[in-house]
């Protein structure tokens, strides 16, 4: 599964598991081939794995950007908060600007608390 949202990762974690346990339950009640067995019941492990692991990549992926959001937010109302700038003021620089990237005399970036990052 390439992408998919939360509701589709659920869904393909809940048909895994629903395969595995009709896998077992077969195996129980009827005689297979245990090398065949194992081969299928190893698959659709694998599926669930995959799935739950893509389901845990897009739950932190939505974590933190719900702390993006949050740190932009807390950002913004801070800035709002703030006068208009006529001057410089060593405050207000520590509180928009997160560091300075030198990559060389031609190409200095400044990170803005937000993310934004603007060439100097």
């Amino acid at each position: 599964m390439q992408t998919g949202s939360e509701s589709e990762l659920e869904a393909e974690i809940n048909i895994a598991a629903e395969l595995i346990e009709d896998c077992i339950n077969e195996n129980a009640h009827v005689a297979l081939d245990q090398t065949e067995y194992q081969k299928r019941y190893d698959a659709l492990v694998a599926r669930f794995d995959k799935a739950k692991g893509r389901q845990t990549e897009v739950t932190d992926l939505i974590a933190e950007r719900k702390a993006r959001k949050h740190q932009i937010e807390s950002y913004l109302k801070e800035l709002r908060s703030r006068e208009p700038l006529t001057e410089f003021r060593e405050t207000d620089w520590l509180a928009m600007v997160d560091y300075i990237t030198v990559h060389s005399k031609d190409d200095i970036r400044v990170t803005f608390k937000d993310g934004t990052e603007i060439k100097a």
